[in-house]
């Protein structure tokens, strides 16, 4: 017991955590964008909460930036693969992954406030649970170019990103120790995310 109390406790700098937790975050964040199994909110919900119980200058800004790159480029990708495989007579398992996740009750609905909203719907999308892939799917139907699409997505994603930073921001202002403010985020991004899933199987019960 003596030898271990006398042994030096290692503690990583914090330059090293954000030289590896930054990038982790654009990693994870753009993976998400492309396989939608990654809850990507929560990832900045809480890096935002390990950022506010820093003392690290600029850390919010930080995860904002790398989270709002990461969604628009993972975003713009899976865009581009999503239009060669409309364009292949074969189509694309990009392709195939989006409609999968995108009932035909959602891809009408999209539509419809596509064509009488345009632009307006695309920005929208991010910050609606479940509602990115149905929306980018009735992109693509609609033969929208990339650069229509960048348009919408690129507001979009700067507000999803600031939209889950500050649900990680009041979980790490609420609790004194950051795993608490992280465990609070998670939860609330996951009821958030578990809404419309819930909602539609109540509507299916009713009728």
């Amino acid at each position: 017991m003596a030898a271990l109390a006398a042994t030096p406790v290692t503690v990583v700098p914090e330059s090293t955590q954000q030289a590896v937790g930054y990038p982790s975050l654009f990693l994870l964040v753009l993976i998400g964008a492309l396989v939608p199994v990654v809850p990507t909110g929560a990832l900045v919900s809480s890096a935002a909460v390990v950022a506010v119980h820093r003392a690290a200058p600029f850390s919010l800004a930080l995860v904002f930036v790398t989270a709002s790159l990461a969604a628009f480029l993972g975003d713009l990708a899976l865009y581009w693969l999503g239009r060669r495989g409309m364009k292949s007579k074969n189509g694309s398992r990009w392709l195939e992954a989006i409609r999968a996740r995108a009932p035909e009750d959602r891809l009408e609905q999209a539509r419809t406030k596509l064509a009488d909203h345009g632009v307006a719907v695309l920005v929208l999308s991010r910050l609606m649970p479940a509602g990115r892939l149905p929306v980018m799917l009735a992109c693509l139907i609609a033969q929208w170019p990339v650069r229509r699409f960048v348009r919408g997505n690129l507001p979009a994603c700067l507000a999803w990103a600031a939209t889950y930073q500050l649900i990680g921001i009041l979980g790490g202002s609420l609790f004194r120790e950051p795993w608490e403010g992280v465990v609070a985020a998670i939860t609330l991004t996951v009821l958030i995310s578990a809404v419309p899933g819930v909602w539609r199987r109540l509507r299916g019960a009713a009728r």
